[in-house]
């Protein structure tokens, strides 16, 4: 056991070590006309994934050598890793100059785009740091703290109220223990799925179908229903052989205990984190991993190093149960979200825009009463029914919350939950601009175009080639955007940017194409055709939109937007991907 345990560590280290290490990708830029083309030798075995190039490129596996021209510029930025069978190399981001050399940003004036592109995985890091201190409070994890705090006492001999140097190395390493088995379960989930099935992990609908089971499930659990734990024999075992062990080893052991013991408490947090995290970056899962461990870990390694601090922690009690159930609101709340990228992955129709916030509406009163002592499930105490101070507060922003979500009935916009939300396209009726009444969100137009719609005087389509022809007929340029319904970023480019009237003006004078990558409609018939050497075989909608975002613009991320003229010419060279400042996209319609 000794083996394996220093084993797992130490491929954990020389992964870190070997990724930072390796440079398989050799750049280089040449400067023809007004133009630069960028070329990547890549070495055999290895294939480059662009995560950005410039304003906006995407692409994914290209092997032997990538060549791009693009528009000139003083600075070019191109973010990328490389993979193999067995590992994947750390983002990096290169300049090309003026000079006419290509160097990593850390060496360049200006690391603006570094920063925007590791912003991200930052964020997934603080997310696990909230989900780790909201695992601290669970049933499953607080009563633990104490007993934890004890053996450490005793296995140092320290006295009552007392530290010592032994009891703080071990509380020191009992927190390393829990990082490292958090972190490797992130790197496993990105050695497991590899490069580009992370970016579809978060918007497929199968996955998102489990999870919302899963997350329904343990909502259930939390109500009080019944209780989900781990095989008991498997914590007895793991406790057993760290009673009967001696340095690091009994304290990993220990740690081991912990994460399965607290699993019917941190298995809906974990799951959750992973599955966000995955449409991230290829590092996003094992960061916020690394985030949640750290916030479970620092309890225990503190109240170890001072076991005087536990006296003024309140009890287990009643108030655990509280927070149990009001995490099992939250969870019935995020797992609606993973229904819905399913039901529009698949046309269910069943979780439409009105519906989802009509639930949502419903699951924070029902919180807001719970907290206020109205409503009450089996494993409350009688103290329920008196509201503290803390309870009442949070039951006033429950409750705040539903009402502010009541507008989006008639098809307010509801920036706050744009990301979780289906988007306005799914909404059965909105209340007209001039308040006289009720008018159908997107108009279906009749005749030989089947997918045209009109939506707030925006002509739409859903299908490529419609919209192409109705733009050739009516000589009008056309808005290309790639889309999905498991996009939380394209929720949020709809709500903060595509909807303001400004850009709606611009919006007007296009022909917006917006095709849905996730789209599970079946193809009357499949198409089969060759992929960086490999037979592919596109199924459905959504496979076919993918392919030809990958094809045609050497992209897989979304949202990405591409103006196109009547004839499918790019008007601007440049792409957009996600960014909400307003200006920077004007000036992107109007360059």
């Amino acid at each position: 056991m000794k083996k394996f345990i220093y084993t797992i560590v130490a491929i954990f280290i020389a992964l870190t070590a070997q990724a930072q290490l390796v440079e398989p990708i050799k750049w280089k830029g040449e400067v023809i006309g007004d133009s630069v083309r960028l070329t990547a030798n890549i070495e055999a075995g290895w294939h480059l994934n662009i995560i950005e190039l410039g304003d906006g490129m995407y692409m994914d596996e290209y092997e032997g050598t990538f060549t791009e021209t693009v528009a000139k510029a003083d600075t070019i930025r191109v973010r990328f890793n490389a993979c193999d069978d067995k590992m994947c190399t750390a983002p990096e981001t290169w300049e090309y100059v003026a000079s006419g050399e290509m160097a990593k940003a850390e060496e360049a004036k200006g690391e603006e785009a570094q920063a925007e592109g590791e912003k991200s995985i930052w964020w997934v890091f603080v997310m696990g740091l909230l989900g780790g201190l909201l695992a601290i409070f669970t049933p499953c994890v607080w009563p633990i703290i104490p007993m934890t705090v004890s053996f450490f006492i005793k296995r140092g001999g320290a006295d009552k109220g007392t530290t010592n140097a032994t009891v703080i190395r071990d509380a020191i390493l009992y927190g390393l223990s829990i990082v490292i088995i958090y972190v490797v379960l992130g790197l496993l989930v990105t050695l497991i799925f590899g490069a580009s099935a992370l970016n579809a992990l978060s918007t497929n609908a199968v996955v998102n179908i489990i999870f919302f089971l899963i997350l329904v499930l343990f909502a259930a659990s939390f109500f009080g229903a019944f209780e989900i734990t781990l095989p008991s024999s498997w914590s007895t075992a793991l406790n057993s052989k760290s009673g009967n062990t001696t340095g690091f080893l009994s304290i990993l052991l220990m740690a081991f205990t912990l994460v399965i013991v607290s699993f019917s408490c941190t298995g809906p947090i974990i799951g959750t984190l992973l599955v966000e995290a995955a449409g991230k970056s290829l590092m996003a899962p094992a960061m916020g991993m690394l985030g949640f461990a750290i916030a479970l870990a620092l309890p225990f390694s503190l109240f170890a190093m001072f076991p005087s601090v536990l006296k003024k922690l309140p009890k287990s009690g009643g108030w655990m149960n509280t927070f149990k159930v009001t995490l099992a609101f939250l969870e019935l709340a995020l797992a609606l979200k993973f229904l819905s990228v399913a039901d529009l992955a698949y046309g269910w129709h069943i979780l439409d825009r009105e519906v989802f916030v009509s639930l949502w509406i419903v699951i924070f009163s029902l919180l807001g009463c719970y907290l206020l002592g109205l409503i009450s499930f089996p494993h409350d105490d009688d103290d329920h029914r008196k509201t503290s101070v803390p309870r009442l507060f949070l039951a006033i922003i429950s409750l705040a919350f539903a009402m502010y979500m009541v507008p989006g009935l008639w098809g307010a916009p509801l920036r706050a939950i744009s990301a979780f939300a289906p988007p306005m396209s799914t909404q059965d009726w909105v209340m007209s601009s001039g308040g006289s009444g009720v008018q159908a969100s997107a108009v279906q137009v009749s005749g030989e175009y089947k997918t045209m719609s009109v939506h707030d005087g925006q002509i739409t389509f859903t299908d490529y080639e419609e919209g192409m022809a109705y733009a050739k007929e009516n000589n009008m340029p056309v808005f290309l955007d790639f889309n999905g319904f498991g996009c939380v970023n394209c929720r949020k480019m709809e709500a903060a940017v595509l909807s303001k009237p400004e850009v709606a003006e611009h919006m007007h004078k296009y022909v917006l194409i917006s095709l849905i990558v996730d789209d599970k409609t079946k193809l009357e018939e499949p198409i089969v055709l060759e992929e960086n050497g490999k037979t592919t075989t596109l199924k459905t909608v959504g496979d076919k939109w993918s392919h030809m975002q990958r094809e045609q613009y050497q992209s897989n991320a979304q949202p990405y937007y591409v103006q196109l003229d009547a004839d499918g010419n790019k008007i601007v060279e440049t792409s957009y991907a996600y960014d909400e400042d307003i200006e920077k996209f004007l000036d992107w319609l109007a360059y």
